[in-house]
C-alpha cells in the first residue's frame, strides 16, 4: 500500500491503524530474517501508537498527514527510550534520552514508528557491510548489497516491510541504496531538515533523507519532517512547500541540465538508461541544456578529506569517559584510551586516521584547508549551472548493486560508489534518485536529479514525471 492508500483506508474506516500495523509487523517477521534490514522492531510501542490513532479517530479528532503509516528509522536517529547504536559495539548499550526533531514530527503526524534499521557503522560505508549487526541483503537479489550507509532503510522499503523509512545522507547514503534497491530516495538541500537528535558523522554534510516506494510518498514524508528547528542552528528559516501540490501536468518550460563529461567512461547500460531518461523528459516538454560543472570531478577526494576530518572530531567524544565503551582493567591513561576505542570497526578507524592526518599542523593547509576551498569552487560551479537550468540529470551510481564481499579487497572501488552522489553533499544541493530501467542482470538502475538548495519541489516534479514515463 502507498501512503495515501493507507491514510485513506483509515479515514474511510475500511481498515484500522492497528490492522495495518499488524500487517507490516507480519511482513517484517517473515522477511527480515533473510534481509536483515531491521535491527530492532518496536512491536509493543508500534501497536500502542496504532491503537491511540484508532481511538483518536473514534473520538472524531483530526488525524495527522501520516496517520497509521508505519515508518522505519535508521539506527543513528534518536527515539526516546529506545536504543540508538549506529550499528556499532561502541554504542551497544546507548538508549536515547530524547527524540530527534524528525521523530517528533513523525509522531505529531500520527506515523507509527515500527523499528530501527540496519546501517553501516556510524554511517561509514557504501554497502551496509560494516555493521556490527551483520550484512543487509538486497531484496532484489539477496546475494548482493543494498548500498549504504542507509541500506537497512532501503531494503526495508524495497522488501515491502514498511512503506517509508528515514535514512541519513552524508555522501549519497540515501540515494545510492535507493538506486541499488529500485526505490525512491531523496535528500533535501542542506538545512531544510533538522539534524537535531541525529548522531553525527560529518556535520557539514549529514542530512536526513527519505526512502519510499514512489515519488509522491517521498514528497509527503519530506513535507512532514522539513522546516526550521530552534534546536539546530544550521536549519534554515524558509516556508516548506506542499510538495505533492507542486506536481505539474507536464514539463513544458523546465530546463534539464546535462552535465558535460559526466557520462564519459560510464557503464554502457547505465549510460543508455540516463540518455533514455533524458529523452523521456524531452518528450514531456522539457528542454535539454548542456551545462559545465568542471570541478565536480574533485568532489570525491574533497568529500573523503572533509568528512573524515569531521568524523575524527565528532567521534573523539567516544573516549569511554563521556560516551562509549569504558575499558576495564586498563593500565594507565594511554592503555585506557587504546582499549576504550577497540570497539570501533575497521572502516571507522580508517576514516578517523585519515581525518586526524588531514588535521595535523603539517597537513592542515595541504589537505583540509585546500579541500574546503575546492568545495566552495564546486559550489560556485553548480550555482552557475543552476542559473541556466532548473534541474540537473545524472546517474545515481556508476554501477548497479554488486555482490556481497565483491569489493572488500578494493576500498577505492567502494569509495567510488559515491562518485555521483557526494557532489550533492559537497554542493549542499537537493538530490533525488528514482528507479529507471534495469541492467543485463535484471538489477535496478537509478537516475538522479539535482536541484538548488531549498527547491526540492523542482527535483520531485522531474522525478514524478520520469516515474510516470517508465
Amino acid at each position: 500500500m502507498t501512503i495515501s492508500e493507507i491514510t485513506q483506508a483509515i479515514l474511510n474506516g475500511t481498515q484500522t491503524a492497528e490492522e495495518i500495523t499488524r500487517y507490516y509487523l507480519a511482513q517484517i517477521a517473515q522477511k527480515n530474517p533473510q534481509i536483515n534490514a531491521f535491527v530492532e522492531v518496536f512491536e509493543a510501542d508500534a501497536l500502542a501508537q496504532a491503537k491511540a490513532i484508532d481511538a483518536k479517530k473514534a473520538r472524531g479528532e483530526k488525524l495527522g498527514v501520516l496517520a497509521g503509516v508505519p515508518v522505519g528509522i535508521k539506527d543513528n536517529i534518536l527515539y526516546k527510550g529506545h536504543k540508538a547504536t549506529c550499528c556499532s559495539k561502541m554504542l551497544a548499550n546507548y538508549t536515547a534520552a530524547y527524540n530527534a526533531t524528525v521523530v517528533e514530527k513523525l509522531l505529531a503526524a500520527d506515523a507509527v514508528i515500527i523499528g530501527r534499521t540496519n546501517m553501516d557503522e556510524f554511517a561509514m560505508g557504501s554497502s551496509n557491510q560494516t555493521s556490527v549487526c551483520g550484512v543487509v541483503h538486497n531484496p532484489v537479489d539477496t546475494t548482493r548489497v543494498p548500498g549504504g550507509s542507509s541500506g537497512g532503510s532501503a531494503a526495508a522499503v524495497a522488501a515491502g516491510m514498511v512503506p517509508a523509512a528515514l535514512g541519513t545522507d552524508t555522501g549519497g547514503s540515501v540515494r545510492q541504496p535507493a538506486g541499488f534497491c529500485g526505490i525512491v530516495g531523496i535528500k533535501p538541500g542542506y538545512g531544510r531538515i533538522s539534524r537535531y537528535g541525529v548522531i553525527a558523522f560529518a556535520s557539514s554534510a549529514d542530512q536526513v533523507g527519505v526512502l519510499a516506494g514512489n515519488v509522491a510518498d517521498a514528497a509527503t514524508v519530506m513535507e512532514v519532517i522539513s522546516g526550521k528547528d530552534t534546536h539546530d542552528s544550521t536549519s534554515i528559516e524558509s516556508p516548506v512547500p506542499h510538495y505533492t501540490q507542486e506536481f505539474t501536468a507536464d514539463l513544458k518550460g523546465v530546463k534539464v541540465g546535462m552535465p558535460k563529461g559526466f557520462l564519459d567512461g560510464l557503464n554502457p547500460t547505465i549510460k543508455a538508461q540516463v540518455e533514455k531518461a533524458a529523452q523521456q523528459l524531452k518528450a514531456q516538454g522539457a528542454e535539454l541544456v548542456e551545462v559545465d560543472v568542471p570541478l565536480a570531478k574533485y568532489s570525491a577526494p574533497c568529500y573523503y578529506i572533509i568528512t573524515s576530518a569531521e568524523a575524527s572530531s565528532n567521534l573523539g567524544r567516544y573516549d569511554g569517559i563521556r560516551y562509549g565503551y569504558a575499558a576495564p582493567n586498563a593500565q594507565g591513561l594511554a592503555d585506557y584510551y587504546e582499549k576504550s576505542r577497540a570497539p570501533f570497526g575497521l572502516e571507522v578507524k580508517k576514516r578517523i586516521i585519515i581525518g586526524t592526518y588531514a588535521l595535523t599542523s603539517e597537513r592542515y593547509e595541504e589537505c583540509f584547508l585546500k579541500a574546503m576551498k575546492v568545495r566552495e569552487l564546486i559550489r560556485d560551479d553548480f550555482k552557475k549551472a543552476f542559473s541556466k537550468v532548473d534541474v540537473i540529470l545524472t546517474p545515481t551510481s556508476p554501477t548497479t548493486a554488486f555482490k556481497i564481499g565483491q569489493k572488500d579487497d578494493n576500498p577505492l572501488s567502494l569509495y567510488l560508489a559515491d562518485l555521483y552522489t557526494c557532489q550533492g553533499n559537497i554542493g549542499g544541493l537537493a538530490g533525488i534518485s528514482v528507479p529507471f530501467g534495469k541492467d543485463e542482470n535484471d538489477l535496478p538502475i537509478g537516475v538522479q536529479f539535482y536541484g538548488p538548495i531549498l527547491q526540492e519541489e523542482k527535483i520531485l516534479n522531474a522525478a514524478y514525471h520520469l516515474e510516470k514515463a517508465k
